[in-house]
Parts: structure tokens; sequence; C-alpha cells
């Protein structure tokens, strides 16, 4: 069949069958709907056992032709078993048995004579025949799909009963018109009936058809079937499918405790425009399904389900979507650990507060205001983040940030004197960030950034010098100030840990004022994860230039509990570049317990005396290094605890304690 010439397409609107019929429900979950009724093949059975026995009985008489009546496709009731293979039912010798067409003529085609002889199993030449097993015969030839109807004939003669099967073939397939397939694809009908152009209509493959077309909806989470289909005159073969329509979506609000319709915080608009399923579309239950998923990614509610109901006796559905919001927001006090921070009976223990607002004007804008404090560390920051910019189609977000910090500098400074007191950065940190999809796993970040950062000693003052003569600025004053362009390119196939994961970060420092720093800095980040069996294979890899001026503090630390295990936080190297690389193999012990077998990788390649000062060189630092080790893993409300016992190259041991996954 060529393409485009014979399958013809026609929108239009047409409704469901009602409840009595095979419509398909619009519910969440339906069952699969039953194939309609496909054809009227052949006309009822009409007195046939009262007609062959009437043939029976007058065996001596010449009697001309003997209607017996035409046949039904329905199943034949079940067969009764005497001493004679047919209860009482009286049998009749039939001298010979022949398929003719209504007018007597012979069946001229070879595919009309194979199928009626393959359907004839009672009826031979020579055989005593009840009237069950001659009208099993006719269901069988009309149950080959290539003919239209079957009336058999007996005909008194002089050598005995001669046993006609009068049929009507099919008509000779020359086109198809399918009306209302809206989302089925023409390419699916055009293969299906490719090679039949020409040929008898098949009423077996006809209804194979159908239940593939039924089938495509149904495996797409559709709701849609074929209702209807009749053979036109001229061989053309008309398909009505009936697909639900989406006509209104509407919100309701219910309590969190009673569940009783109560008035909303959020703002409609805010979660309609999250909806993929639009007014007009076809009813997609898989597309629905990730609506609701959507909707509760976005933070503010607690509980969301959307319920189709029908419109009438037409095809539409109404959605309501019924919503649980969540608190918009609260006090929260916590506490964590510092990798920084590896001595001292209170080592890397931080203290947290925070206020959030989860759904500001409404809107979902997100309000968090959080300080923490530890032995060193101190951290204050304030985000204001749209997720989605009002007016804009691309689903972009907007962050504003401002934050001042001091942490810890060990990961470049470390191992200072013991008559000298830590160093720590002190950054002032504001910027502005847009993020958005732009492909199905592909999401990027623009942002603009500002930075007046510096070195503190331990009672807060500024120094430019180490304990070693080592500089701390590149300025060479007491700070250094950075405006940051920043690009990132993130790629993740789902949001399991052991799924691959990329990340590609750019960062240049734009010298609007001679005294900025201007240098360019590169990330990429690799993750890919494996399943054996019950055991579950983790790879992951990282690394970095830098190129520029740049502060010291500011070069890439390698060593410690997420980088080279083993190793004391940043004791491994500080280079302008650096690579690390990372397997693990977890498997599941009991409950929430994880039992984790590791090695880690990691070099500066080289780099360590091109960063200013030679921080690493001045502390003795190899440069690379790796460790192994055995760890566990609980999962808890902050994510999983970690706690790992590794081995370095240098014959050391050391544990290290974390909290959520490894970077």
């Amino acid at each position: 069949m060529e393409r485009g010439r014979d399958v013809r397409f026609v929108s239009s609107g047409v409704k469901l069958p009602s409840a009595s019929s095979s419509a398909p429900s619009p519910s969440p979950s339906p069952s699969p709907a039953p194939a309609p009724a496909l054809l009227s093949a052949a006309l009822p059975f009409a007195h046939i056992g009262r007609a062959i026995d009437a043939a029976a009985r007058r065996l001596g008489t010449c009697l001309p032709r003997v209607p017996v009546a035409r046949a039904d496709p329905a199943p034949p009731p079940p067969r009764r078993h005497g001493k004679d293979g047919g209860g009482n039912e009286e049998r009749v010798l039939i001298s010979e048995v022949a398929v003719r067409l209504k007018d007597g003529e012979p069946l001229e085609r070879p595919e009309l004579e194979s199928a009626a002889a393959a359907a004839l199993r009672a009826c031979r030449p020579n055989a005593a025949l009840t009237v069950r097993e001659v009208q099993e015969d006719v269901h069988r030839i009309v149950e080959s799909g290539l003919f239209r109807s079957c009336m058999p004939v007996a005909i008194d003669t002089r050598d005995g009963i001669r046993l006609v099967f009068e049929v009507e073939p099919n008509q000779d397939f020359h086109g198809l018109v399918c009306e209302g397939a809206n989302m089925l694809p023409s390419k699916f009908l055009e293969d299906a009936f490719r090679n039949r152009h020409g040929k008898i209509i098949n009423i077996r493959h006809l209804d194979q058809v159908i239940k593939s077309v039924n089938g495509w909806y149904q495996d797409r989470g559709l709701t849609g079937l074929v209702s209807y289909a009749e053979i036109l005159s001229g061989g053309i073969l008309r398909l009505q499918v009936s697909e639900a329509e989406v006509n209104n979506i509407s919100i309701r609000f219910l309590d969190r405790k009673t569940g009783e319709p109560t008035v909303g915080k959020t703002q409609p608009e805010t979660i309609l425009r999250q909806l993929t399923t639009k007014k007009g579309q076809a009813y997609n239950r898989a597309q629905v399904k990730r609506d609701v998923e959507t909707i509760l990614t976005m933070g503010i509610m607690e509980d969301v389900t959307i319920i189709p109901q029908p419109v009438g006796d037409s095809n539409k559905v109404d959605l309501v979507m019924n919503l649980v919001e969540r608190p918009s927001g609260g006090f929260s006090a916590g506490g964590g650990i510092s990798s920084g921070i590896t001595n001292g009976p209170l080592s890397g223990l931080i203290g947290s507060f925070a206020y959030s607002h989860r759904n500001v004007f409404g809107r979902n804008k997100k309000l968090n205001l959080s300080l923490e404090r530890g032995q060193i560390d101190s951290i204050f920051r304030l985000n204001f983040t749209d997720p989605w910019i009002d007016g804009d189609n691309k689903r972009t977000s907007r962050t504003v940030m401002v934050q001042n910090s001091r942490t810890p500098g060990t990961l470049v400074h470390g191992g200072d004197h013991p008559d000298h007191g830590p160093i720590t950065i002190g950054r002032v940190t504001a910027g502005l960030e847009y993020s958005r999809p732009f492909r199905p796993k592909w999401s990027g970040t623009l942002g603009l950034i500002f930075q007046h950062a510096g070195a503190r000693d331990d009672k807060g003052n500024p120094v430019i010098r180490d304990f070693y003569n080592s500089q701390l600025t590149a300025s060479g004053n007491a700070y250094d100030d950075t405006l940051l362009a920043k690009f990132e390119s993130v790629y993740t196939d789902s949001g399991d840990h052991s799924s691959t994961m990329f990340v590609f970060n750019v960062e240049q420092g734009l010298p609007v004022l001679p005294e900025w720093l201007s240098f360019n800095r590169v990330t990429t980040r690799l993750r890919q994860g494996y399943e054996i069996g019950p055991a579950r294979l983790l790879l992951s890899a990282s690394g970095g230039h830098v190129e520029g001026n740049f502060p010291p503090h500011e070069a890439f630390g390698i060593g410690g509990t997420n980088s080279v295990r083993g190793y004391e936080e940043g004791a491994v190297g500080s280079g302008r570049s650096y690579a690390v690389g990372s397997g693990e193999v977890s498997c599941r012990m009991f409950g929430p317990l994880e039992g984790v077998v590791f090695g880690d990788y990691g070099s500066d390649l080289g780099s360590g005396p091109k960063v200013p000062g030679d921080p690493a060189g001045a502390r003795g630092k190899p440069g690379s290094g790796y460790g192994y080790g055995v760890g566990v893993r609980v999962d808890s409300p902050l994510g999983p605890l970690r706690l790992e016992y590794a081995f370095n190259d240098r014959q050391a041991r050391r544990f290290h304690f974390g909290v959520g996954y490894r970077n």
C-alpha cells in the first residue's frame, strides 16, 4: 500500500460509547477495555437443524435445493456426547461436499479455496453428519475472516445428499479512512495495511489491527480505542476512534487535618502553569501522573491527587485537582560537621539556626535565612529564589544570594606551626544566578558573583603571609576583590545517587577595575553507577584547572573525606590542576545499614609549585596519593551517615565521618 494514498485520517468530534459499551473509563487506572464489536460477518442461524432434519426425512424423494440458513459467527453451544457421538441427534449420509459462490460458481482465488478447505473438518464426502457438525463447519468458514456469509444448502441427487456451502467473500481492500485519531500516528496504520492493497479484507487481520491500536493507547497511558469499524462500498475500511479529551481543570484545596475544602494560600496560576496537561488535549494518564510528581517537587504541597470526571455522555473529562498545602515556613535548628577541621575535642561540630519560607506571596518563591557557627566556622546566608520567573516560558529560575562566611584554610594552608593558630578565610559574597532546563536531562546556570575575600589569623585579624612567609592573597593586599561570571551545565538521568551524572563548570574573573582579579577556572565531575546482582558499583571522577592571577586559598585541595580517604583534608596536595578518581562497591546488609568497600586516588598533576607561594611545597605535601578501606552507611533524615576506615599509601590509617554522599 503506497504511503499516504490509501490511508486517510479525519479529525472529528465523536462520542465515547455509553457505559454499556466498550468505552474506556476515564479513571486514573482503568482496566483494559474489551475490543469493540467488529463487523456483522454473517447473518444469524435460522432453523438450520429443522432444515437438515427435513432433508434427511425426504431422502427417498427427489428434492430440489433445500436452503438450510445463514451462519452465525457466534461460538456454537457445547456438544452433547452419546453413543453415536452426538447424543440423540440423527445423522445424515452426505455423498458430496462442495464450496461455491452464491451464484454457484467455484472459488477461483487460492486463498479462498485454502481457507474453506481448512475450515471443513467434519463435512467430508461419504460421511454421516449431524446438524451440529454442519453448524460447526459453517462457523469455522466464517471465522476464517475472509467470508461475509456462509449458507449450507442440501441437494438431493441420484447419488445421495450433496452438501454445498454457498459463501460470499469479503471485498478487496482499496483504502482506509480513520476518524477521530488525533494522537495515533498515521504511519502506525500505514504499516498495518501496507501489503494488503488489492487483497481480500480479512476480518481476523482487522481484529488484530484494532487490538494493536487499542494497545497503542493503553501502553502510552492514553484513554482511547477503536469504537466502530465497517466496510464501505468499494472495499474501503472505516475505523472510528474515540479519544478522551480534557475539558476543564479545576483546583480544590483541602484542609490538612479534616480533609474538607478550604481556602489555599497558593495562587492557582502558580499550580496550573506547572501542568503539561492542558485543556483540549487527549487525556493521558501517564502525563497526569508526571504532573502530580512535578507539583510535589515544588515543595509546597503535602499531597496532590488529580481525579478525572466524565462530562455528560461526551468524550470529554474534567480534571479536579485536590491539593493539601504544607506549612509555608518557620524556624529550625540543627547541627553538622565541617570537613575542614580535623583536630580538637569538638572537631568539625557546627550548630545552625535557620528561617525559611517556601511559598512567598503564594507563588512558590523561596526565602532562606541561615546562620551556622562552629569552633572556627561561621556562615551567614540570605537566599531568595524564584523557581519560575513570571512571563517566562522556559522555566527559568532566579536566585539572589548574599553570604558572609569564615571557613578554615586547612585545605591549602593546613599543617601550621604549633606556635601559630590556624588560618581562616573570610568571604563576603553577593550574586545573581539564572538557571533553566534546556534539554530533558540537561540544565544550565548563568551567574554573576562578586567576592571580597582574604585570610585571617585565629584572632580574626587580616594577614597577608603565613608562617612560611607564603603569600595569602593574589594582590598583596589584605583582601582580594573578584567579579566572577559563572556557567554550569548539569546532566542527570535520574534522582538516584547511583545514576549517571555529569557536571561542567566554568568561572571567569572579570577585571572591571584594575585591582580586581582575572583568572579562569574550569572544573568537571562525572559519576556512573552499575547494578551487579545485589551489589552496586559506583565510579566517580573529578578534575579541574585554573589559569591566571588567583589567590592561593582558591587552589584545588586534594585529600580528605570527600576526596582521597586515608589522608587529612588537603594533605595530598593543592595545585592549579587536579584529578581525583574513586570506586566503591556497596551492598545492603540489613535494614538501613549498608556496607562499602572503596578505593581513591588523587593528584595535583605536578601543578603544586605553580600556586602563588607554593603552599603545598612548603608543607611537604606529596602531590599524589591513594587510599582504600571499608565503611558503613546508615540512612537518616539528614542523609546517609558515613563511617569509614581508610589506609593510605604511606601506611597511615584514619577514620572518616561524613553526612551525605561523597562529592
